[in-house]
């Protein structure tokens, strides 16, 4: 099981640590460092800032919103990127939910997301394949675009660059059992938002046979600290936002995901809370049990164990949020 160092993506500002973080992780082994975005700071500025100042960790975007850029735009970041960083760039993507495609983005959520995302990355992998002129003539992404409000002069083209790589790896972030199983089928690997060590059948029928060197790659919180329940404070602080604020009432991706792993009343709860204004009492609602088994938090021989569970597991990739240099360099010294 390899390691990556998630960084997230800034909240009020950028985050002064992060770089030396990725450089950090680097020294010490990891395989991999991650940016994202929500609606604030974008994934790939800070990846080619520190695809700059780094010479060997892979690069990735977990997840960059399909939402924020059409798939030609998206492919024309990553081959850019793969090429001033020699190779190092892995595009994760992730469809988000109608709250932001809609609330931030300004663009309808796509009625049959399975259909859009299948759609998105095959102009991608068009894009870096190179193999002629990109051609879809898609619901959601038409290549050359034919509606009635064009002006029918749209020709079809590829890129004018060559990629470095018509291999470059496409990994998505999905959450419904239909999503991930398409996922095993038309990307190199899944992005989970939450993963359980000890809950894994929880995805078993979606991931059936998975081919050789499909990656796995779930993000965790890890903290060495000594206190447990204060080590997992920012993880159910996470935990709140994403299932009471990222989405609506009637449609939340996160809160969905939670109840299939055995918290349904738990989620709902938080839900209401969050959105009734009261986010502390949200944020205290998320159960301790919950939050301890999708993260690594608490002294360093405690997590040694529970990192057992994860490297026994059919995950191929941990990407750590560590706010530490310490946390970092346990982990590495654990999984080496």
């Amino acid at each position: 099981m390899r390691l990556g160092l998630a960084l997230g993506y800034w909240g009020r500002g950028p985050d002064p640590g992060h770089l030396a973080l990725a450089q950090e992780a680097e020294r010490l082994g990891y395989d991999s460092v991650w940016t994202a975005e929500a609606w604030g700071s974008d994934a790939f500025t800070p990846l080619t800032w520190i695809a700059a100042h780094t010479s060997r960790i892979r690069l990735g975007t977990a997840v960059a919103q399909m939402a924020a850029r059409s798939p030609t735009t998206t492919a024309m970041h990553a081959l850019t990127l793969d090429h001033l960083s020699g190779g190092r760039m892995t595009l994760g993507l992730g469809l988000s939910g109608p709250q932001v495609v809609e609330g931030w983005y300004g663009r309808p959520f796509p009625k049959s997301p399975l259909t859009a995302t299948r759609e998105y990355v095959d102009v991608v992998r068009q894009v870096l394949r190179r193999e002629g002129p990109v051609e879809v003539a898609g619901r959601f992404h038409a290549h050359p675009y034919r509606g009635a409000d064009g002006t029918g002069l749209g020709k079809a083209l590829k890129p004018i660059t060559h990629p470095l790589r018509a291999d470059l790896p496409v990994l998505l972030g999905a959450e419904g059992p239909k999503n991930i199983a398409q996922t095993t089928r038309i990307a190199d690997g899944w992005l989970p938002l939450y993963w359980s060590p000890t809950r894994t059948d929880v995805y078993e029928a979606s991931l059936g046979d998975l081919r050789e060197g499909f990656a796995i790659a779930p993000m965790a919180r890890a903290k060495v600290c000594d206190d447990v329940t204060e080590g997992l404070l920012p993880v159910k602080a996470m935990l709140g936002f994403y299932i009471g604020g990222m989405g609506h009432a009637a449609r939340n991706f996160h809160a969905d995901l939670m109840a299939r792993m055995g918290y349904e009343e738990e989620a709902r709860q938080v839900q209401e809370l969050f959105l009734a204004g009261r986010r502390e009492e949200a944020v205290l609602a998320v159960p301790d049990a919950f939050a301890d088994e999708i993260s690594l938090v608490g002294p360093r021989e405690r997590i040694a164990e529970r990192l057992e569970l994860w490297r026994t597991g059919p995950v191929t990739d941990l990407l750590v949020l560590a706010p530490d240099p310490h946390t970092l360099r346990v982990l590495a010294e654990l999984n080496s």
